[in-house]
């Protein structure tokens, strides 16, 4: 209620102003005719001037004076019939003042219907995480996800019906030997082949349940997975459990961190799923196929979250990749190659700065040139920049032990 009082406040004055300098008729302290009676009383006295110095004739004078004169006189008369308003129509005045106070406050009150949220509560952060709890303790279970989200299975077109028969063939196996590992592994990949999530996901189940405490995080990421596939992009309450299974063995779990980053989003913390996905982005290669994903929401998650955040160039700098490509090159293109990769990834961190893995790429670098000098340097500045991020301090630790300026 405060929001509309105060808008309507602002409105509202804003609109008087307005309608009272139309009613007045004149932004200064008189009216217009009077004005223009003191600059042709000017152009008098400058007629008699120039007169006086010999710039204008005689007849030029008097005629200029008679012009002038005449427009004296039609101002005077002005002023005398408009008065203060300067001639202006009282009733149009009215109108005028009163469509400028209507378009203001009507007006804005329209634009907030159309592109605002009337109606919509304050929602303090406190009650903004309680909102998210409840969801998290409303959602769906796996079962009744697939039975609300999941497409109706169909075999693709083109698959061959011997295929189809081979697979068929595999289910049977795996019926008959339920504690065959190796045969449950090829079902899940036949059936995510298919197109057929729901039955990829119950024996991957199955698989993990076989494997118990040996389970690793990639069989706990693919379960997630393949959950979240099988009910149409809904992340259920086992699907956040196993993304947390999986993390819980490898917190750095790539796909575990994108998935519970879409988890996040669902149920409404835009804070978290962005923490996760800029984490996540920088320590990426553009390669990645969660990354085109992140890149193109990102920016709208951290201002959902209240951060400012930029994104960030794509093509960061020499990878790993890179530097397996240079190895196989004679020696004089290779350090070309890395020569120019090294270059731009040190101008560009000079000038902007970057996360820890780019650092770290950079001290790879001047470990595969040789110039260990330069990568001792950028290993002591690095330290400095991340001496409170033990994380980085980490990734930059290995990569100097690499280059070979660290013990």
């Amino acid at each position: 209620m405060s929001f509309w009082i105060i808008a309507g406040a602002l409105a509202l004055g804003t609109g008087m102003l307005l309608a009272l300098a139309v009613l007045r008729g004149r932004a200064g302290a008189e009216p217009p005719a009077a004005y223009d009676l003191r600059v042709y009383r000017d152009q008098l006295g400058e007629i008699d001037r120039d007169r006086g110095r010999g710039l204008i004739g005689a007849e030029e004078a008097e005629r200029l004076r008679a012009e002038i004169s005449r427009r004296i006189l039609a101002a005077d008369a002005q002023l005398r019939a408009g008065g203060q308003t300067g001639g202006q129509p009282r009733g149009a005045a009215i109108a005028v003042a009163a469509l400028c106070v209507l378009l203001l406050a009507g007006g804005g009150v329209w634009l907030y219907a159309q592109v605002g949220a009337p109606g919509y509560p304050d929602l303090p952060l406190a009650e903004r995480i309680a909102a998210s709890e409840a969801a998290r303790a409303q959602r769906l279970s796996q079962q009744e996800a697939e039975a609300r989200f999941a497409p109706e299975f169909a075999p693709p077109d083109g698959v061959s019906a011997e295929n189809l028969a081979l697979v068929e063939r595999l289910r049977e196996v795996v019926a008959a030997r339920p504690e065959d590992q190796q045969g449950l592994q090829f079902l899940v990949r036949s059936e995510a082949a298919l197109g057929n999530m729901a039955a990829a996901r119950a024996a991957q189940e199955k698989l993990v349940a076989l494997r118990g405490q040996a389970a690793s995080a990639m069989d706990h990421a693919t379960l997630a997975e393949l959950m979240i596939d099988a009910a149409g992009g809904y992340v259920s309450r086992e699907a956040e459990a196993a993304l947390r299974a999986a993390l819980a063995r490898d917190p750095r779990m790539p796909v575990a961190r994108f998935y519970l980053g879409v988890y996040f989003l669902q149920v409404d913390r835009p804070d978290r799923a962005f923490r996760l996905w800029r984490d996540l982005l920088e320590e990426s290669s553009d390669q990645a196929p969660w990354v085109p994903v992140i890149r193109a929401q990102i920016e709208d998650i951290a201002m959902r979250a209240g951060v400012r955040y930029q994104l960030p160039p794509s093509g960061p700098g020499p990878s790993a990749a890179d530097m397996q490509a240079a190895a196989g090159m004679d020696p004089e293109a290779r350090a070309e190659m890395i020569r120019g990769m090294v270059a731009r990834l040190s101008d560009r961190l000079a000038t902007e700065g970057g996360p820890a893995k780019d650092w770290a790429r950079l001290i790879n670098a001047y470990g595969v040139l040789g110039e260990t000098a330069q990568a001792q340097r950028i290993w002591e500045e690095a330290q400095t920049r991340f001496a409170q991020d033990a994380g980085a301090l980490a990734t930059l630790r290995a990569a100097a032990q690499s280059a070979g300026v660290a013990e």
